[in-house]
């Protein structure tokens, strides 16, 4: 082979690649990659959002029907898991009557009584005067809504935003959970 034929070959074999990387480059320019990466950051969006949501229980309440935690969306809910055995939740009911009545008009608290029989889940709310909505959480439901809502302890607060989506969890009788009510809700109308 003679010298002029390898630098042919050479320079042939160059100009293809630059031609084949060229080609490619402009192919993926003109796919829509960024509607891809889009979609792709849009769905991971969702599932993230998905992941905030509130799980949706339905649980009895004192009137002999149902209440879904979906249909109190539109205010802040704040899903309040006791019981009348715990000394914590009973402690921490005039601290809630006081911010009930403070921020009633833009949040609603939703009491789920866990481990307390039917009788003793009326006898208390009777006796103590909730003025919240009440719903009974048998063992069984219990035990879902307590790995859903990653309940450790009695009492535990969760704090649910107008569009269904959990913004705080806090376990035990907390001062700084009434702080961050006051923080939320002070200045708002």
């Amino acid at each position: 082979m003679n010298a002029s034929y390898m630098k042919k070959s050479v320079l042939t074999l160059t100009l293809l690649s630059l031609t084949l990387t060229l080609m490619t480059s402009c192919a993926q320019k003109s796919k829509p990659a960024a509607p891809a990466e889009n979609t792709q950051k849009t769905e991971a969006a969702a599932a993230e959002d998905d992941a905030d949501m509130a799980p949706d229980f339905e649980l009895p309440n004192l009137q002999g029907s149902t209440t879904r935690l979906s249909s109190l969306r539109g205010k802040y809910v704040i899903i309040d898991f006791w019981g009348s055995w715990c000394v914590w939740c009973i402690r921490g009911i005039p601290q809630m009557k006081n911010y009930y009545t403070k921020y009633k008009d833009k949040m609603e608290i939703l009491g789920v009584d866990c481990r307390d029989s039917e009788d003793e889940w009326r006898a208390a709310v009777e006796e103590y005067q909730l003025p919240w909505p009440q719903v009974r959480c048998d063992d069984a439901n219990m035990r879902k809504l307590g790995a859903e809502y990653g309940i450790q302890g009695f009492p535990t607060k969760v704090v649910v935003d107008p569009k269904g989506k959990v913004v705080k969890y806090v376990s035990g009788e907390d001062p700084a959970f009434y702080t961050y009510l006051d923080s939320i809700f002070s200045g708002t109308d």
